[in-house]
């Protein structure tokens, strides 16, 4: 399985998710004369909260491999820089 589609099963998955907290909390305000009930409001809840943890979850990870690629091409360029090819560098 490929990076894109782990991405767009988990992406769609929080969508999903989101939708339905959506939908359910929109009926059962208008199909229960205005009054939305607690197991409603709890899936509502948990909706949200699944649907934040993945959005978030992932954002922190894309950040985080970005900021560690960036120092470690630092390092290696660094380190290129420093690397003595000529017999002339190796004396202090």
């Amino acid at each position: 399985m490929t990076t894109h589609t782990k991405d767009l099963i988990t992406y769609s998955s929080a969508l999903a998710m989101l939708a339905s907290g959506i939908v359910l909390a929109f009926l059962s305000f208008f199909l229960n004369d205005h009054d939305i009930a607690d197991g409603v409001l709890v899936y509502i809840a948990q909706a949200l909260v699944y649907s934040g943890s993945i959005f978030g979850v992932a954002l922190y990870i894309k950040s985080k491999l970005v900021e560690f690629r960036s120092e470690m091409r630092q390092m290696m360029d660094s380190k290129d820089s420093k690397d003595p090819k000529d017999p002339k560098d190796l004396t202090p």
